[in-house]
């Protein structure tokens, strides 16, 4: 079984899988948001064509650790994940500056500021989920 992490935005959500050691975390695509119903449906077609058992949703905490507004949002997105995925494990993880390292990533290997538009948010899903994959016990 594989970990999926999403980096929630208003527009789009970026999404990673990780390898089934959970080891190393790849991009898998990022969804264009059309409402709650077709984001599911996308992301239930993720689930089973990559085997998932837990989902690693980032929480975008502020700077000084308090939670705001996006992160408000992200805790009721994990529990639409509950409500629709009963079986699956769900975490929140701190993504703080996982799209400006995301950023740097894709800058440092000379990608031009249109393609890097496309992709940031798969990008920042897989710095999520590569972090995630860090803290686990080995």
């Amino acid at each position: 079984m594989r970990i999926m992490a999403l980096d929630l935005g208003t527009k789009t959500i970026g999404v990673a899988v990780s390898d089934v050691t959970a080891m190393i975390a790849r991009g898998v695509e990022t969804i264009r948001r059309k409402g709650i119903k077709n984001d599911f449906i996308r992301l239930h077609e993720i689930i089973k064509q990559e085997e998932v058992d837990t989902i690693v949703v980032g929480y975008p905490k502020n700077m000084n650790g308090s939670v705001g507004e996006r992160a408000l949002v992200s805790e009721a997105f994990v529990e639409e994940i509950k409500s629709q995925c009963p079986e699956m494990k769900v975490v929140l993880w701190d993504e703080r500056l996982s799209t400006v390292s995301a950023e740097k990533i894709l800058i440092s290997a000379d990608m031009r500021r249109e393609k890097r538009k496309k992709i940031i948010d798969m990008m920042a899903a897989v710095v999520i989920l590569q972090n995630y994959l860090d803290s686990l016990p080995k």
